[in-house]
């Protein structure tokens, strides 16, 4: 059985800024100015948020020059998915046989079955 994510990571995936700042590294490594211009935060709130997903694991920082530049760290996602692949299988597996149920009531359901009348 896999370790369920710690709080932290939990706290820093519920903002929605600190998603849009993990969608924008999914990309590429950015820049804390870039991060503050794609995402029209101040640099002071970009930092504070860019602190929290640093804390919790999910990104890694270099410094580039003068510049600070932020990527994803895919290590903490890596173990968020594997916790939640059971959870996933448990909604397929509803989720196939409510289609096997809905499938089977559409073939057996007269009103859906087409007239002799129509060509």
């Amino acid at each position: 059985m896999t370790t369920p994510p710690d709080a932290a990571t939990w706290t820093a995936l519920a903002d929605p800024h600190r998603r849009a700042m993990l969608g924008l590294l999914r990309q590429r490594p950015r820049a804390v100015g870039e991060l503050v211009d794609a995402l029209e935060l101040s640099q002071p709130s970009t930092s504070k948020h860019l602190r929290v997903l640093r804390e919790a694991g999910l990104v890694r920082v270099r410094a580039q020059a003068q510049r600070r530049v932020y990527e994803v760290d895919p290590e903490p996602l890596v173990a968020l998915d594997a916790w939640l692949a059971p959870y996933r299988r448990l909604w397929s597996d509803s989720l196939d046989a409510l289609g096997r149920r809905l499938d089977g009531t559409a073939v057996e359901d007269p009103a859906h079955e087409p007239s002799e009348d129509t060509p």
